[in-house]
C-alpha cells in the first residue's frame, strides 16, 4: 500500500504540457489505418546535422540569430474534440434533477466541444510537423497556425505512439520552413538549449535553459530517454522544440515536474533521435516497429553488482528469458549482466529497453554480457516485439465519420497466438481496447474477444479490417466474433452513441 500511494504521487508531480485535452476516444478506424501508413508520400526527407557542438570559444551574447532561424518552423496546434451525448448510465438518482429518462442512460444533452492548444516543430518542407500523442489524442479536429504568417491549415494525423508520446501531423503545404535535426546523443550535461513553444496560448515564447541531465525515466511511459533541462517551459510548450545553441532540433518537449502545474525549473523533452525513429516509422509503416530480445531486466545496484562480479553498478541484469524467444536462442542465460547491445553501452534496463525498441527487427546484433565476472559476446537476431499495438493513424477532417468508437485491436501473430492459447482455426484480429459506454461496448465487444467478420465479410488482418468497416452503410455494423471459446454475432448500432 505505500509503494502504491508513493507512486501515485509521483505519478502527480508531471505535467504534460498540452494544455490539450483530457479525452480518451480510441477509434477503431484510426487504429487500423495506421497499417498503411501514407501512401501518398512514404518517406520522410528531413534535414540532418551531425556534428558535435563547439564547446569551446567566445561567449555567446545573443540568440537573436538563431531564433529567427528557427521560430518560423514552430507552429501552434488547435484541436478540438465534438461534444457527444453524455452517457450517465443507470443511476435512478439522477432522476430527481433531470427526469424519468436520466436514469436509464437517455440523457439528451451533448457535452460542448472541447478545445485544446499545444505546439508542434515543422520538420519537411512538405509539411511533416512532429508534436506530442497527448496534445492531438482523441481529438476531431487538428489546426495548425504557422507562426510566420498565421495562416492556418487542417492538419491530418498521420500516426500516434502513446508508448514515447510521439505524434506526426501532415498539412497540405510545401516550401515550408523545415528546422534542421541534430543528433541528441551528442549532448552532454551543460549544454545550452532554448525551448520554444506556445504556453499558456499567449503565442511563440522562446526561453533559454541548460542540459541539466540525460537519460530521465519513471513518467509512466514504455519508451523513455528523456532529456532534462531548467529552461522555462509551461502547459502549452507540449510539442514545441527543444534546440542546441545553433538551432538544431535536440528534443520535442514533452513535460514538466511541478507541484503547481507552472514551470519550476525541470522540464523533460523526447530526445529527437528516439522521436525520429518514431516518426520515420510512423509515416513509412503506419506503426512503430519495435525490436524483441525477449528478456526480463533490472537495473544494477552496488550489492548486485558485488553479487555478479562486476567493477560497478552498470548494464541491464537479466532475471529472466522468454521461451524460444531472440535471446533464449543466442544463448542469453539469467544471471547475465547485458553491459553492450548493437555497439552501445548499456547504461541501466531502461537504455536496454531503448535501443533494442529502436534495432529493426530482422537484423543481426552483438550482444556483450558479463557472466561469472567475465565478458562474453554473443550474437542475436531480433524479431518483432510480440503483441505490439498498431499505433494510432488517421485522416481527421470535420466530416470524417467514426467507425466503431472506442475500439483498438491489433493483428494475431503467433507469440499472441501462443499467449492468448487461440485456437489455430481462429483468424481474425484481436481486440485489445472497449471504452466503456460506447455502442460497441453495449452491444458486447470485449477486450480480448477476436473479429472475425465485419459485415459478412472476414477478416484477415488489421487492413482488412478498416477496408470493410469503411464499406458499411449505415450506422449498424455486423461483427462476427470469437469469445470465450465460441463464435457469435453482435450488432453495433453507431446512431446510439454515448
Amino acid at each position: 500500500m505505500k509503494n502504491k500511494l508513493a507512486n501515485q504521487i509521483n505519478r502527480l508531480r508531471y505535467v504534460l504540457l498540452g494544455g490539450s485535452l483530457a479525452v480518451a476516444v480510441s477509434l477503431l478506424s484510426v487504429q487500423l489505418q495506421a497499417k498503411g501508413g501514407n501512401p501518398d508520400n512514404p518517406e520522410v526527407r528531413v534535414k540532418v546535422d551531425n556534428e558535435p557542438i563547439a564547446r569551446e570559444g567566445q561567449a555567446i551574447m545573443s540568440f537573436a540569430p538563431v531564433v529567427k532561424q528557427i521560430s518560423p518552423s514552430v507552429v501552434k496546434v488547435y484541436v478540438t474534440v465534438k461534444g457527444k451525448p453524455v452517457d450517465m448510465g443507470n443511476n435512478p438518482m439522477l432522476e430527481r434533477f433531470f427526469g424519468p429518462q436520466a436514469g436509464r442512460g437517455n440523457l439528451p444533452q451533448n457535452m460542448p466541444d472541447r478545445q485544446g492548444t499545444g505546439s508542434g516543430v515543422i520538420v519537411t518542407e512538405d509539411g511533416y510537423i512532429l508534436t506530442n500523442n497527448h496534445v492531438v489524442e482523441g481529438a476531431d479536429e487538428v489546426k495548425i497556425m504557422l507562426s510566420a504568417s498565421n495562416k492556418e491549415y487542417d492538419a491530418r494525423v498521420v500516426g500516434t505512439d502513446p508508448k514515447s508520446d510521439i505524434a506526426v501531423l501532415k498539412i497540405a503545404a510545401s516550401n515550408l520552413p523545415a528546422i534542421t535535426l541534430g543528433n541528441s546523443d551528442r549532448l552532454e550535461v551543460g549544454d545550452l538549449v532554448l525551448a520554444i513553444g506556445n504556453p499558456f496560448n499567449l503565442g511563440q515564447t522562446v526561453t533559454m535553459g541548460m542540459v541539466s541531465a540525460t537519460g530521465r525515466g519513471n513518467m509512466g511511459l514504455d519508451y523513455e530517454d528523456f532529456i532534462q533541462t531548467d529552461a522555462a517551459i509551461n502547459p502549452g510548450n507540449s510539442g514545441g522544440a527543444l534546440v542546441d545553441a545553433t538551432g538544431r532540433l535536440i528534443g520535442i518537449n514533452t513535460a514538466i515536474m511541478s507541484g503547481s502545474g507552472g514551470n519550476q525549473g525541470i522540464g523533460f523533452a523526447v530526445p529527437m533521435n528516439l522521436a525520429r525513429n518514431v516518426m520515420e516509422n510512423l509515416v513509412e509503416h503506419g506503426r512503430v516497429i519495435r525490436g524483441f530480445l525477449g528478456v526480463n531486466i533490472q537495473n544494477v545496484n552496488q550489492d548486485l553488482a558485488n553479487a555478479f562480479k562486476l567493477d560497478a553498478p552498470k548494464g541491464a541484469l537479466v532475471a529472466g528469458v522468454t521461451q524460444d524467444s531472440p535471446a533464449d536462442k543466442t544463448g542469453i542465460n539469467d544471471g547475465d549482466v547485458i553491459i553492450e547491445f548493437n555497439g552501445n553501452e548499456i547504461r541501466d534496463s531502461q537504455h536496454l529497453k531503448n535501443v533494442v525498441g529502436q534495432t529493426a527487427p530482422g537484423r543481426d546484433v552483438k550482444v556483450t554480457v558479463i557472466r561469472d565476472g567475465k565478458n562474453k559476446v554473443l550474437s542475436a537476431t531480433l524479431k518483432e516485439i510480440p503483441g505490439e499495438e498498431l499505433a494510432s493513424a488517421t485522416s481527421v477532417s470535420p466530416d470524417s465519420k467514426e467507425r466503431l468508437v472506442g475500439v483498438g485491436v491489433t493483428d494475431i501473430d503467433p507469440d499472441v497466438r501462443r499467449q492468448l492459447e487461440l485456437p489455430t482455426n481462429i483468424e481474425g484480429v484481436l481486440v485489445t481496447e472497449v471504452t466503456p459506454g460506447t455502442p460497441a461496448a453495449k452491444a458486447g465487444l470485449r477486450k480480448g474477444d477476436v473479429i472475425l467478420e465485419i459485415d459478412r465479410k472476414k477478416v484477415a488482418s488489421t487492413k482488412d479490417a478498416i477496408e470493410q468497416s469503411d464499406s458499411v452503410e449505415g450506422d449498424q455494423i455486423l461483427l462476427q466474433i470469437w469469445s470465450q471459446g465460441a463464435n457469435r454475432f453482435l450488432v453495433v448500432d453507431e446512431a446510439r452513441q454515448g
